[in-house]
């Protein structure tokens, strides 16, 4: 179908139809976008970011009847 007659069933459509073509034609632009890159993990990119206090591997309290 070429794009004059394509243009021409659009334009007969009713204005909500209309409006669900545009979606679709959205839609498929989206749809055939290229890819984006995902950017690679570097190691250590939160390092310094928090600290852990030195008693973390300590039991707690509460726990203290179940051991």
């Amino acid at each position: 179908m070429s794009d004059a007659m394509l243009y021409e069933h659009i334009t007969a459509l009713p204005e909500n139809l209309k409006a669900e073509v545009a979606d679709f034609v959205a839609f498929l632009e989206q749809k055939h976008q290229p890819k984006k890159k995902i950017k690679e993990r570097q190691l250590g990119g939160l390092k310094g970011a928090f600290e852990m206090s030195p008693d973390f591997d300590e039991p707690l309290e509460e726990f203290k009847d179940y051991m």
